[in-house]
């Protein structure tokens, strides 16, 4: 299961994983599929930041992507990021999430920074399943701050400290 970082050639794998997800899960809370020209500015702008954007490979295929950027942008903030990992529908459960998280945590490691943060959907039992055993914790809950498919989201928040 090769882990690489993505280029331009992978964006309409990587578009057409994130609109699934806007459409059909609560992974993501934008309710508005995007276009091929919002990834291609997302990856550059990413990449600008030397922020990763990494995908797995199944049988030379991209299965799943994962990145990390700011979770503020105020310079208090800047050894903190707030990462984000989506499996193609038809590749969950196969472990690409687990290996997307494993390649972010060593390279947030690598690159001096102190925390991670998790911001996951509160009925996403797996998410957060996955995210205990690489060692995240709580910080915190926050109910009803989101709304999608006409109901209220909670916000689970979780975080991994590097060296802590």
């Amino acid at each position: 299961m090769p882990i690489r970082h993505a280029t331009e050639a992978d964006l309409p794998v990587i578009l057409d994983i994130y609109n699934d997800a806007v459409i059909n899960s609560t992974a993501i809370w934008n309710e508005i599929v995007i276009d091929l020209d919002n990834r291609k500015a997302w990856l550059a702008a990413r990449q600008a930041r030397s922020f990763p954007v990494l995908v797995a490979e199944e049988e030379g295929r991209v299965a799943g992507y994962a990145s990390y950027g700011d979770w503020r942008s105020f310079d208090g903030y800047k050894h903190t990021v707030e990462h984000s990992v989506y499996v193609h529908k038809d590749h969950q459960g196969r472990g690409h999430g687990r290996k997307l998280m494993e390649a972010l945590l060593d390279h947030a490691g690598e690159a001096g920074l102190h925390a991670m943060i998790a911001a996951i959907e509160g009925e996403n039992a797996a998410s957060i399943a996955l995210h205990e055993k690489l060692g995240f914790v709580h910080i915190g809950r926050y109910p009803e701050v989101g709304t999608k498919f006409g109901r209220w989201l909670d916000l689970v928040t979780m975080q991994y400290t590097f060296g802590g």
